[in-house]
Parts: structure tokens; sequence; C-alpha cells
């Protein structure tokens, strides 16, 4: 399947099912409403239990005082502070839960909308997908912000080696070490780009794979590994779809920055843009994660089995919806 292909094919799906976009639009509402409902509500009741005074931030010097030594409002209010640190913690958890089960759901309607050819948007389905994957999924972005964070810590580390040896490089003399330092740093800057896009790819290249397959958050992570090592096409499609949701979400953000210096109507018109532009992002997320499933489940179709030499068949265009054929991953554990 050509990359025009996938890409046309991701936005046949999400117009099928453009309820999706309602959805992710909907969750991002509910995670601002749930801040002022989990984290602005009790810190108002808070600020009335505990009689919280202000008076003496009143003044611009007392409030730079206070952030320069917060000690002793922390020492005063600490009842107040581990109330409003629990607030925030449920707040960071439900809006984790939500965006996990609607994600889950979301790639659980794709995946079966590709494989099974379903044409309508079915509410029940999207539940059912969001319960199934939503546990896994917890275990995949904790082993995936794990390895976020060990590469984070491996790139500061040469981050460090850099810099000791421009350090170094200083003794003899400022040229060669304005030289090395420039070189190091487009050197790094490149592979901390180059790592963080193949780590991401990895990531929606495994959700897929669970979502397609079923297999477990590990093997999802080794099966996404496995694939995007041997299939360079499958990681040169991710960073075109990426880069491309990028500029044109830029792009759409910049258009619209002018309208909030309209007079007397701008900030209404500012708010509604911002809701196009909420309704576009999660369009175009949509539409990339469809891309690259759909490229994903027909990769499998031609990936030759081992010691088997039948020639690759062609599978650019969609099955139709009426026929299944027994999926790659089925007939080898049979």
């Amino acid at each position: 399947m050509r990359y025009a292909e996938a890409i046309g094919n991701g936005f046949k799906v999400i117009n099928k099912n453009w309820q999706l976009v309602l959805i992710q639009v909907g969750a991002i509402f509910a995670s601002f409403i749930g801040f002022f409902i989990l984290v602005g509500l009790p810190m108002a009741v808070a600020f009335i239990i505990f009689g919280l005074d202000l008076t003496e931030l009143s003044r611009l010097e007392d409030i730079f005082r206070t952030l320069r030594e917060p000690s002793g409002l922390i020492t005063r209010y600490l009842g107040l502070v581990i109330f409003l640190l629990v607030s925030f913690l449920l707040y960071i958890i439900v809006i984790l839960a939500l965006g996990i089960f609607v994600f889950g759901g979301s790639i659980g309607v794709i995946s079966r909308s590709i494989k099974e050819g379903i044409e309508k948007f079915s509410i029940r389905l999207f539940f059912s997908e969001g319960r199934r994957l939503f546990f896994p999924l917890i275990w995949f972005t904790t082993i995936i912000g794990l390895i976020f964070i060990a590469l984070a810590f491996v790139l500061g580390l040469f981050g460090g080696a850099i810099a000791a040896i421009v350090s170094a490089a200083k003794e003899q003399g400022a040229a060669l070490s304005f030289f090395l330092g420039i070189l190091f740093s487009i050197v790094l800057f490149i592979a901390g780009i180059t790592i963080a896009l193949a780590a991401l790819s990895v990531a929606i290249y495994g959700a897929a794979i669970m979502a397609v397959k079923g297999f477990g958050p590990v093997r999802s992570i080794k099966e996404a590994f496995i694939h995007v090592y041997k299939h360079a096409d499958a990681f040169y499609l991710y960073c075109i779809v990426f880069v491309g949701y990028i500029i044109i979400s830029l792009f759409v953000v910049f258009i619209g920055y002018p309208l909030r210096f309209i007079p007397i109507i701008g900030t209404a018109v500012s708010f509604v843009y911002q809701m196009a532009v909420y309704v576009t992002q999660s369009y175009l997320a949509l539409v990339m994660i469809a891309a690259i499933v759909c490229y994903y489940y027909f990769s499998l179709s031609v990936e030759p089995t081992s010691g088997s030499s039948t020639p690759q068949t062609d599978t650019s265009q969609p099955r139709p919806s009426g026929r299944e054929d027994t999926p790659p991953w089925r007939a080898e554990s049979g």
C-alpha cells in the first residue's frame, strides 16, 4: 500500500466514523470543566474552610517575598496545600483515565472498521472497545512513559558529555570550542528528534497492534519495534503524517490569531474559531491514527511467512465488507 492510499483510506475511515471527532472534542471540554470541578471548586471551598488570609499579599513586594520564601506560607497552610495536592492528583487521574478510554475506544473502532468493513459508527462498539483496551493501554502507556524517561536520561548524559568536551576544548582555543559546540549541538538535536520520532512511531504502531491483534502491552511494543525496524517505510509514513499534522495545526492556529484583535466582537469570534481549531486538530489526529492502522493492517497480508516463497499480493485496495479473510497472525498460529 502506498502512502497516499493509506492516508486516503484514513480520511475515509474517519469520515465514516465522524462521531469520533465529536467524542474527542467532548473529552477536551470535559477536561476543562473537570479542572474547575475537581480543582477550582475545592480550592474555593478550602479557602473558606481554612480561612486563608490574602491581605499580606496585597502588595507586589509581599508577593515576591512570599515566592522567594514559600516555606512559611506552606507551614502555615499545610492542610490547604495537602488538600489542593490531593484535588489536583485526583484531577490528573480522572483526565488520564478519560483520555485512555477515549483513545482505546477510538482506535478500537478504527481497527474494527478497517478489518471488518463496518460502514456505520456504533456507540456501543466504541464503549466495548474502550473497555477492552482500557487496562492494556494503562500498562502500555506506563511502559512507553518509562521508555521516554530512559531516552531523555540517556540524551541528558550525552548532553553533559558534550558540554564537558566543549569546556575542555576552550583550553585549545575559543574558535575550536565554538565549532565543536555548534557541531555537537546539531548532532545531538538531530539524534534527539530522530529518537523521539522513532519512539513515537513505536508507540502508535504498538497501539495499532494491540487493537488489531489483541496482544498484550509488552508483546505489542516488541512487535511494533520489530515492525518499524524491519519496515523503514512504516517509520517514514509516521514521520509524514506527524509532520503534516503539526504543520496544518500551526497554520490553522496562526490564521485565527488576528481574530482576537477585532473590536467589540473579537473575543466571541476568537472563541468560536478556537472551537473550530479543536475540531480540526481532533479530526487530523484521528486521520493520522487511521492511516497508521490501515497501513499496518494491509502490510500484514504482504509479509511473506518464514520459509515461504509465495509472491506478494497487491493489497492496495480495501477488502469487500462482506468477505472476511483469515488474518495472517491467526493463520500462523493455527
